[in-house]
């Protein structure tokens, strides 16, 4: 019995490629390299464990590089009117960890997923950073087989509702920086993150508190440090906002966990 073999019980994806496989055909009208596809799905603890397999991480560099590409020409043609700086601001919103691990969750990616044994027994199949990755590669794969037109049709699938609410945001679209923005429009500061963790490696939560000259502001709790300090800004802006009158019941906050 091979080394990938072994424990195949844990190893074995929870549904067959082909489902996902036929989705994609059905989203983009072109028809993506089943193998190339099973790479895209392939992390990297897998792969080692059976021997040296390729994986999925050149396919998510060329998926990044796409997504990018089609991510920036929608914006920049959609928002005529925004500056550089509010456009690479909605971008962030859409192209980061988080926001691509919940389109991974809306496709089922996890189901999908060769995963070594370690990977497997801490929630791999659910993990942000595996999730976002494995949807970059899956856009390379269907760039690599399908052509461009494919990969766009699919980024649009994808990724078109949170471009859309995005632009909706406003100061919501990246709090640390509004809340940076608002401190020095009021003359106050310095921002400072306090960042406290508990829980198991794989599981763990962040607690963050924003200080702004010293004082608390605000706090958020998240599972990573970005998602809690974002949280902390928000309650702080809200504060500062509310004193200045800048408004701030008009922006959103942001979602729980």
């Amino acid at each position: 019995m091979g080394r990938g073999s072994t424990g195949a019980g844990s190893l074995t994806p929870r549904r067959p490629v082909a489902e996902l496989h036929q989705h994609l055909l059905e989203v983009t009208g072109g028809a993506v390299d089943e193998a190339l596809l099973l790479r895209a799905l392939t992390h990297r603890s897998f792969a080692y464990e059976s021997g040296g397999l390729p994986h999925n991480e050149r396919l998510e560099f060329l998926g990044d590089a796409v997504l990018g590409l089609v991510v920036t020409d929608t914006l920049y043609t959609t928002h005529p009117d925004l500056s550089e700086g509010q456009l690479a601001k909605l971008r962030a919103a859409v192209v980061n960890m988080r926001a691509l691990a919940e389109v991974g969750r809306t496709l089922g990616l996890g189901d999908y997923l060769h995963l070594g044994r370690g990977e497997e027994s801490t929630g791999g199949r659910d993990k942000d950073s595996i999730l976002a990755d494995t949807v970059e590669a899956v856009i390379g794969a269907t760039f690599s087989s399908a052509g461009m037109t494919a990969a766009t049709a699919l980024v649009h699938h994808l990724l078109d509702p949170l471009m859309a609410h995005s632009a909706t945001l406003g100061a919501g679209l990246d709090w640390k920086t509004s809340l940076q923005e608002i401190c020095a429009l009021h003359g106050v500061g310095p921002v400072e993150y306090v960042i406290a963790d508990d829980g198991p490696e794989h599981a763990k939560t962040f607690e963050a508190r924003v200080l702004v000259d010293g004082v608390p502001h605000g706090a958020g709790v998240g599972r990573t440090k970005k998602d809690a300090e974002q949280k902390a800004a928000a309650e702080a802006w809200k504060t500062l906002s509310d004193r200045h009158g800048d408004g701030a019941s008009t922006a959103p906050l942001p979602d729980a966990d």
